[in-house]
């Protein structure tokens, strides 16, 4: 090469061009021999790589190897080609040491863009694959991302005042608190984001309750710094994630794997309406379906137990709700308000909807029953309930 470089630079000056026209020259060619590499690159072998790519039965290719990482490969074909060139074509001109200081900057920042965009490709792969599209790694990405950054700065700096980088890492030892102090919420936030992918406590699409922070919705993405929680009336809400490692808050996630979503709900019987059943009454009870399966307690039977037996028949013959968890018509402690009757079941559709549509469906249909069993609701009285016994009295 530097035999070429002789004999080109001894051919322009025979033509009879000086020694700084020669080297003049001999730098255009070389730029001009970087961007005919760089239009190659770009014109030929970036789309014969993505023809291959499309090719190909996997998937990673496709992302690793897409227009962005395949363009910040090329920029740094042009200023390697110039780096190796010009000190072999001229090695003796004092301004190279300075251009070649600049190309290594270009090529150093070049290098922090390249390897930027593939830890981006390498996210997008891992946001598709089926054992991690389901964690928050982004926090992670993001850290790599400033670790390229940091130390490529760092390096930068070491070129431009002439010093070796490991020295000013290790200068900036004594700099440590400092440094802490700046990126404290990035390293709370980077620490805070391992514990919560390593204990697999949050995941991106799970719905979490977080009342300290105003957050009730589903969560968008981790990061370093925060978490994005859209909450139901569409507004975003930005929770610092070592806050949710700190505090607690509530993750939905369990009841959507299960498939059911807890309906727990009471009403308060009037105990003045609790009584044992006529035979008459009984009797007719029995010639209905949903008496299958009672177990008579060999006594007089209480309106309220049939009660309760005829809302578990309903509730376990009902299409919406999850036969396979538990289900249960239970007593609660009497109260100044009445005998309250908890039902406690599992819809079979989680979504939120459909949840309320069933809980109301059901109640409105227990209390139209009641009086079937001559019950009554408890409920306070009022103003009208007054009005109509003093009318009574008239």
């Amino acid at each position: 090469m530097e035999r070429i470089a002789d004999i080109f630079s001894e051919w322009l000056k025979q033509i009879g061009l000086s020694e700084g026209s020669t080297y003049i020259v001999v730098i255009l060619v070389i730029f001009l021999l970087a961007f005919l590499i760089d239009r190659i690159c770009r014109r030929l072998i970036i789309p014969l790589i993505h023809k291959i790519t499309a090719r190909t039965d996997f998937f990673w290719d496709d992302y690793l190897l897409n227009d962005k990482v395949l363009n910040d490969f090329s920029m740094l074909i042009s200023p390697l080609v110039v780096y190796v060139l010009l000190p072999i074509a001229i090695p003796h001109v004092a301004i190279m040491a300075f251009m070649l200081k600049i190309c290594k900057i270009y090529l150093i920042v070049i290098l922090m863009k390249l390897l930027c965009s593939v830890i981006s490709a390498l996210y997008d792969i891992s946001s598709e694959h089926d054992m991690l599209k389901n964690h928050s790694m982004k926090g992670f990405y993001q850290m790599l991302k400033l670790a390229v950054i940091c130390l490529g700065s760092i390096i930068i700096i070491g070129i431009i005042i002439a010093k070796n980088p490991i020295v000013l890492l290790t200068g900036l030892g004594a700099s440590t608190a400092i440094l802490m102090l700046v990126f404290q919420d990035t390293i709370k936030g980077f620490v805070a984001g391992i514990q919560l992918m390593s204990n697999d406590m949050l995941r991106p699409g799970d719905w979490i309750t977080m009342p300290k922070y105003g957050a009730d919705g589903d969560v968008m993405e981790v990061t370093l710094t925060t978490v994005k929680v859209r909450n139901w009336d569409k507004t975003i809400i930005n929770v610092p994630p070592y806050a949710l490692v700190n505090d607690s808050f509530q993750n939905w996630r369990g009841m959507f794997d299960n498939g059911g979503r807890r309906i727990k709900r009471s009403i308060n019987i009037d105990m003045n309406t609790v009584r044992f059943c006529t035979e008459k009454e009984l009797e007719a009870y029995k010639q209905q379906p949903w008496m299958e399966g009672f177990e008579a307690t060999g006594k007089e039977e209480v309106n309220l137990y049939i009660f309760r037996h005829y809302v578990e028949y309903y509730l376990r013959h009902h299409p919406k709700v999850n036969p396979e968890m538990i289900m249960t018509v239970r007593q609660l402690q009497p109260t100044a308000e009445g005998m309250p009757i908890e039902l406690y079941f599992f819809s079979a559709d989680t979504a939120w909807l459909k949840y309320e549509h069933l809980q109301a469906e059901v109640f409105d249909h227990v209390l139209a029953m009641l009086h079937t069993f001559d019950l009554r609701v408890f409920q306070s009285p009022s103003g009208l309930d007054f009005h109509k016994g003093t009318d009574l009295k008239n």
